[in-house]
């Protein structure tokens, strides 16, 4: 093994290793792969939920360790086990909720935990929520009855960017808001708790320094961690916001972008 490869690779799905049509390209599969076959850890860093993992945790051959929900779960996809997680309380919930309806009536919310979720009557479903097995429809206190690994709150007309800003004055001092989905779709862990703030956690358990580590990522909800990190690429279809603030940039996730990197870096 080269003292030149980097100890620990932390990659982005959706948008950055994850195609256009949702597959991962058998190339980018064989790149990961060359990761933990150095000896280095993968770690994959998403804003999905735990539930949403078991499709990727077939593809790459189970491999690696998950932060998802933005950092609030850390899972292993070795076992499909939970190994911490970092919960937004119910009160913290309600407050957020009657704060963010107030500044805007059109919000509509739902909750994360760590194997379902439950959202207002009246929550726009994505593609990946409608399909889903666990989710549940409920009404006014039931919402925020329970801990939950992460609040989403969805406005059907309004830029992520400026409702995110907004947003973050109305209630920064209780959770920490993102997006990454290209809509109006809001998310929030609870209050310093991002994918960055996970990654340094896990490091710091296995003595990996931030030099040591290469994030891949797209969109806002990286942003943490590709800062921390101490070599960052966005992909090129990456948002402006990401491409402005990463120290190098990959192709496109449509181009195995991703995969291009490691084969470098892992040859």
């Amino acid at each position: 093994m080269s003292d030149l490869m980097p100890r620990l690779i932390a990659t982005d799905l959706d948008g950055t290793i994850v195609r256009t049509d949702g597959s991962v390209s058998a190339r980018t599969v064989a790149a990961l792969a060359r990761v933990e076959r150095a000896g280095r850890m993968l770690v994959l860093v998403t804003g999905r939920p735990p539930r949403w993992m078991r499709d990727i945790a077939d593809v790459v051959g189970h491999r690696g360790i998950a932060i998802c929900a933005n950092g609030a779960v850390v899972h292993d996809l070795h076992t499909e086990s939970t190994v911490r997680a970092r919960l937004i309380e119910p009160e913290i919930l309600a407050t957020v909720v009657d704060r963010l309806r107030g500044a805007f009536p059109d919000f509509r919310f739902a909750v994360e935990h760590e194997s379902e979720f439950v959202c207002e009557m009246n929550y726009d479903l994505g593609r990946w929520d409608a399909e889903s097995i666990g989710g549940r429809r409920v009404d006014g206190e039931e919402l925020v009855g329970v801990a939950g690994t992460k609040l989403l709150a969805f406005h059907p007309d309004r830029d992520p960017d400026r409702l995110a800003e907004r947003a973050g004055k109305e209630v920064g001092d209780l959770v920490t808001v993102t997006h990454s989905s290209g809509r109006g779709l809001l998310e929030m862990s609870a209050q310093g708790v991002t994918k960055a703030s996970a990654l340094a956690e896990l490091c710091a358990e296995h003595e990996i320094d931030a030099a040591d580590v290469v994030a891949f990522g797209d969109m806002p909800n990286d942003l943490p961690m590709l800062t921390w990190a101490g070599t960052s690429y966005g992909v090129a279809n990456a948002h402006p916001e990401v491409l402005r603030t990463v120290s190098r940039r990959a192709g496109a996730n449509d181009d195995d972008g991703v995969a291009e990197v490691l084969e470098r870096l892992f040859p």
